[in-house]
């Protein structure tokens, strides 16, 4: 047996050791005894980062990696112009040329934390197999290669240290599949030098453009990816470990099972609250964190679930010519799924030398300053008896967070905290007027009497009425026209 093959082993003892002790074992009935920490719920707002050596081509999106090995493919075209064949010139060569000069891990998390955000989740490992820290099972990691240093090291402190909480995020299962189209065409992929890079790179039933494999990951594989991700929850600690699809596979279950158990155990002996996000049905339901990429919902969820998008409209790295959303369309977002027991994590691109674009800086500064005078009706904040009211149709399901219209100022979320209820409009007032309907005289949502409406932010009074028709409020001239008023509602038995 070689070094790494005991040193494999001796992991996997380590794993299994740690779940025998308990309190969790690696069966869903047990699993099923997880408990989400007050410290996600509550914090509502975190911010995910993708940055890897996909930086460096910055076209398209962060599967340029896979494309550029799609025969015909835009990314293929593009590399075959502009950097010449593939085996001449593969992804491994644009490590060199990862050097992020201006990487300053103190000052994105200072950035993170004027944002607002209570956690952090850089990505560890996408499916590009190139780890962004000290992996002892790849030498293709950044502190050997490309910046030379410990990116999730240094922004795991650097998170710390302004008192967000820190995670992770794993894409390595897709590693199984992801280079295949480097096999039906002349290029490095078939070159056993770079394996550790490109791993088996199966071949697609059928289509190329499919991701589907030919077959379900080895056990040498899986073995790999579980030890690879205890190893990465022990060096970072992190408290929250985000997964991308494909870990829904069959072949993946028990290891599912396995790392939950482990991870649970290890978050036991810290004292520690931790979430691991899934995707589809990964994860039975009530063991792990639901996680719905670049959607929303429509109704209250009974469980705290979350929602990944990033600032851009496309892809989740930088690349040229992104096209940003808005703030008041993410801060939108942020709202309708607080509103819905939701989280939002809202991701940036830094470009390939470290730094974050201007039009992400800016972004996420708009956030903040709203957060800063409205985050009383967000953070620690529970859902009311319903979610809001409004003529803006929310599309539901995965991928449509570019689909809804924008929101107006009649779109209206509630949220609570005890007994009082928050009010936030989700557009501009029109002549400085707002009408509630669910807060109507003799509403059955709002029974009781109102004591005072306050306007967060705003010291004068704000004048108000309650008619059979809604709660009619009238802003001061200079309130007017504000983008995300949020109005804390207090009942006269709370006086």
């Amino acid at each position: 047996m070689t070094a790494s093959a005991r040193d494999m082993q001796r992991h996997k003892e380590e794993i299994k050791e740690t779940i025998r002790r308990g309190p969790f074992s690696d069966d869903w009935d047990s699993l099923g005894g997880y408990e989400i920490p007050d410290w996600y719920g509550e914090g509502k707002f975190g911010i995910f980062i993708h940055w890897g050596v996909y930086s460096v081509p910055a076209f398209e999106n962060e599967w340029y990696p896979r494309n550029m090995y799609r025969k015909d493919s835009k990314a293929y075209h593009h590399h075959l112009k502009t950097y010449g064949s593939l085996d001449e010139f593969g992804y491994k060569d644009f490590i060199p040329q990862f050097q992020a000069p201006s990487f300053d891990a103190e000052e994105w998390a200072a950035l993170f934390k004027r944002a607002g955000a209570n956690f952090v989740v850089p990505v560890a490992e996408h499916h590009d197999g190139f780890a962004m820290y000290d992996c002892p099972f790849t030498d293709w990691n950044s502190c050997k290669m490309g910046p030379k240093r410990d990116v999730i090291g240094e922004l795991s402190e650097a998170v710390r240290r302004r008192f967000m909480t820190f995670g992770v995020s794993s894409h390595r299962a897709e590693n199984w599949w992801f280079y295949n189209g480097g096999r039906d065409i002349s290029s490095d992929i078939e070159d056993s030098d770079y394996v550790g890079l490109y791993g088996p790179a199966q071949r697609s039933l059928g289509r190329i453009d499919t991701p589907a494999p030919l077959f379900q990951p080895s056990q040498s594989f899986l073995d790999d990816w579980l030890v690879r991700t205890c190893h990465l929850i022990d060096r970072y600690g992190p408290q929250l470990v985000y997964f991308d699809w494909w870990i829904e596979q069959p072949a993946f279950q028990p290891y599912l099972r396995r790392l939950a158990a482990y991870y649970y155990n290890r978050a036991a002996e810290w004292d520690l609250g931790v979430v691991i996000n899934y995707k589809f049905n990964a994860f039975k339901e009530g063991t792990a964190v639901y996680d719905m990429e670049r959607g929303l919902l429509e109704q209250i969820q009974p469980r705290v679930w979350q929602t990944c998008t990033s600032v851009s409209e496309t892809a989740w790295c930088h690349i040229e010519g992104h096209v940003y959303k808005s703030p008041e369309r993410i801060i939108g977002d942020l709202v309708d799924v607080v509103s819905k027991n939701g989280v939002l994590l809202l991701n940036v691109g830094p470009k390939a030398d470290g730094t974050i674009p201007e039009e992400e800086r800016s972004i996420l500064l708009s956030i903040g300053d709203w957060l800063g005078r409205n985050g009383e009706a967000i953070y620690g904040t529970r859902p009311w008896t319903v979610f809001g009211e409004g003529p803006t149709k929310i599309v539901s399901g995965t991928f449509n967070d570019t689909k809804r219209s924008s929101f107006t100022y009649e779109d209206i979320r509630f949220t609570t905290r005890g007994t009082t209820l928050y009010v936030i409009v989700l557009g501009r007032p029109e002549n400085g007027r707002i009408e509630i309907r669910s807060l109507a005289e003799n509403s059955h949502l709002y029974p009781g009497r109102i004591a005072s409406v306050i306007l967060l932010g705003c010291e004068q009074k704000i004048q108000w009425r309650r008619e059979a028709g809604g709660l009619i409020l009238t802003l001061p001239e200079e309130e007017a026209n504000i983008f995300g008023l949020s109005f804390r509602i207090t009942g006269e038995e709370d006086q």
